[in-house]
């Protein structure tokens, strides 16, 4: 639990605003082993999912599940093998170089390592720099001026732009790697694990810093990270993924007080508990036996169908679509999910919550 985050922010409803970027039945597979045995390893299986202007959407779940693969597609760092990827409408995946020119320039990336992300024989000037210099954007007087701009919007001060990363602490340098992903004015930041190799007190600080940028800016943030509270502060809707695809997604607070896929479930009883309530609870965490199973052959049916309490036969031969559930109550709004019992799963879920 992040304790300089412990107040969640008020999420604002994002249904009247205009989509930016869609993404229908995305996949990637790599192939690794040897070229007589090659093996194929499947990433990102059919993900679906839309971010719209000025929001934030948290993605969240283990390790290898396709997240960075996933953001890597989203600024066009990878190319999918199928389904479509859209910008303001627009299929850059299948579409003319100049619009996936435009994804490039409206959708930019904020790395996990600030110390790897930054190239040590450039000064930070040249670093901000350098998309206005390689889309030809503007004279070398005026990136100057928005290199300034910049690192003050940012927090830094203008002169520190002759300085080189190896001066600065792994805060400062993310700051820089956020300036960076500025300087042509984008749409979209997608922060793969952004905040994850930095303190806790650091951490605090680049989230806020994020959140007051896309208040000025209007910037929407796809936000990937392992930390759920950080999540819960600074999203308004969050999709959990497992092995490859979307088991559920949904605005951050019915997400988080009553999700209904089982795997939603036990990562969330997996937090550390922040209040007595929740300490008292603690005997219905879903604890999850085994390890994950490999994408090179993933189980048939459900993914998660290995290590769910809830399995069927049916949930092990039929592969569950991602549906829209249903307002559980007032309190609670729709979401889609990826599960053939989700409904009793909710109820489990709103009742342990309730402390029946």
């Amino acid at each position: 639990m992040n304790p300089l985050l412990d107040t969640a922010v008020d999420h604002s409803p994002v249904s009247d605003r205009r989509l930016v970027l869609e993404a229908t039945d995305l996949r990637r597979t790599f192939t690794s082993g040897s070229r007589l045995h090659p093996v194929r390893v499947s990433a990102v299986d059919g993900v679906s999912l839309g971010l719209h202007a000025g929001e934030t959407l948290g993605v969240v779940g283990e390790s290898g599940c396709g997240k960075s693969t996933l953001a890597r597609m989203l600024v066009g760092l990878e190319r999918p093998d199928g389904g479509s990827l859209r910008y303001h409408g627009v299929d850059v995946t299948r579409g003319r170089r100049r619009d996936r020119r435009e994804l490039r320039r409206g959708v930019q990336m904020i790395f996990q390592d600030p110390y790897t992300s930054l190239d040590p024989r450039m000064s930070v000037g040249d670093i901000i720099a350098e998309p206005m210099a390689a889309t030809r954007t503007g004279n070398s007087a005026s990136r100057r001026e928005r290199v300034a701009e910049l690192l003050g919007l940012v927090g830094l001060a203008p002169d520190m732009m002759s300085r080189y990363p190896h001066q600065f602490s792994g805060g400062q340098r993310q700051r820089i790697g956020i300036a960076r992903a500025l300087a042509l004015d984008p749409e979209v930041l997608v922060c793969d694990e952004a905040v994850s190799a930095l303190d806790v007190s650091v951490q605090a600080q680049v989230v806020n810093l994020l959140g007051d940028l896309q208040k000025r800016l209007g910037v929407a943030i796809l936000f990937i990270a392992h930390d759920l509270s950080v999540v819960h502060h600074i999203a308004d809707r969050v999709a959990v993924m497992y092995l490859g695809r979307v088991a559920e997604i949904g605005d951050t607070d019915t997400i988080y007080n009553a999700p209904s896929h089982p795997y939603t479930q036990a990562l969330l009883s997996a937090t550390p508990a922040r209040t007595r309530a929740d300490r008292g609870r603690l005997a219905r965490r879903r604890i999850l036996g085994g390890e994950p199973p490999s994408p090179v052959n993933p189980p048939s049916g459900c993914r998660f169908n290995p290590r769910c309490w809830m399995a069927t036969d049916e949930c092990r031969t039929i592969v569950p679509p991602l549906r829209m559930l249903p307002r559980a109550d007032e309190a609670h709004g729709s979401r889609h999910v990826s599960c053939h019992h989700a409904e009793e799963a909710l109820v489990q879920a709103v009742v342990e919550r309730s402390g029946v």
